[in-house]
């Protein structure tokens, strides 16, 4: 491997330049999955939205490449038919208007994307159960379904849409949800251990918890990497946000956890407790969120654990970077290799995966410090 910088300027020189190639077909469509090579584009009500053109905004803050800012623009007023059709939208409203419409409110100061993201964050807000003091996750898939007492551990990586519209409109309310979900995350969604469930089911009506659920992961109380990695991530935002101690040591064990599961590459099974032979997939979306979340973990931590979560970031990217890239293979639209979205469903199994991309290059523009960082 390459040390010092170097490594970390070819890997943002390679991102941008192969994103900029991407544009070209991709344009202001939405990828989630590359399949044979190509990016598959999803609807504009796909949770993964915001992932391409919150990729965009990173590169343009310190290229200033206009197209990529146009495009960006363009994602993001697509996606109004779907925050305007209410419909369609579930607790799934941050990952998708925190890297859109916050990112260019940030940036620019568009009023119009501040409206955008104040909807989106009263939308969020309004999934909240009172009763169990959790953001329900999801709508019905299908007639008949009831899941309105499910919440999932990526949510945590929602609630900074909440502390964003507290901080840009002055009421508290949205940061008391965000606040209230995550101490139930606290108190149901993490084990002894660290690790973390995907799902808890809770009777809506008393908010009493009925039990933990496998998800994505391969069994009930298996360990899911990606979601170990939103915990990491997102108890350390909701630290930074909030100033609770909780949040911080909480982090510190997830963290712990899943650095004590890595393997001597330092990139993620798709799940840490899945039978041995199954262990040898990959989840690279994974190891990217967990670096971001780690790196923004070190900043909040002091003295040599601060150094550690830095120093074992950096080893997750480095190695993304030189042994899952795909910087060599001209027929590949994705950044990285062998990303595992749902593999008890049987979907996008060792693909590149958008969200996997969003992450690596936003954990190299932390290690470059190119802020701002649209989660913050």
């Amino acid at each position: 491997m390459e040390t010092g910088e170097n490594w970390i300027d070819k890997a943002w020189d390679q991102a941008l330049r192969k994103t900029i190639r991407n544009t070209k077909r991709i344009g202001d469509g939405f990828p989630h999955a590359s399949k044979n090579g190509v990016y598959e584009l999803a609807d504009p009500g796909w949770w993964t939205a915001g992932f391409w053109p919150g990729m965009l905004w990173l590169l343009y803050n310190q290229s200033e490449r206009g197209e990529l800012r146009e495009l960006a623009e363009k994602c993001e007023s697509r996606m109004d038919a779907v925050l305007d059709g209410y419909e369609r939208l579930d607790h799934d409203l941050g990952f998708m208007w925190t890297l859109t419409s916050v990112a260019n409110y940030t940036l620019t100061g568009s009023n119009v994307s501040e409206v955008r993201a104040m909807k989106a964050a009263n939308y969020l807000a309004g999934r909240f159960n009172l009763k169990g003091r959790y953001i329900r996750a999801w709508n019905p898939w299908k007639e008949g379904e009831r899941n309105e007492g499910e919440a999932i551990i990526d949510c945590c990586m929602n609630m900074p849409l909440l502390y964003w519209a507290t901080r840009t409109s002055g009421d508290p309310r949205y940061a008391h949800i965000a606040t209230a979900h995550l101490d139930t995350v606290l108190e149901h969604f993490i084990r002894s251990d660290g690790s973390v469930y995907h799902i808890v089911r809770f009777d809506p009506e008393t908010g009493e918890k009925i039990e933990g659920v496998g998800g994505q992961g391969f069994a009930t109380e298996s360990a899911w990497s990606r979601g170990s990695a939103w915990a990491i991530y997102g108890l350390t935002l909701a630290y930074h946000h909030t100033g609770k101690k909780e949040y911080l040591t909480a982090a510190n064990l997830t963290a712990n956890f899943f650095l004590s599961r890595l393997g001597e590459d330092s990139v993620p099974a798709w799940d840490f407790r899945a039978p041995k032979p199954l262990r040898e997939l990959r989840d690279t979306s994974a190891g990217a969120c967990a670096a971001s979340g780690l790196l923004l973990l070190a900043e909040k931590t002091g003295g040599e654990d601060s150094a550690f979560y830095r120093m074992r970031a950096e080893a997750i990217l480095q190695s993304l970077f030189e042994n899952y890239g795909a910087w060599d293979i001209p027929d590949e639209e994705g950044l990285l290799l062998h990303g595992t979205s749902h593999y008890p469903q049987g979907s996008n199994i060792d693909v590149p995966l958008i969200y996997g991309d969003y992450y690596f290059v936003e954990g190299l523009a932390r290690l470059k410090d190119y802020g701002p960082f649209y989660w913050e």
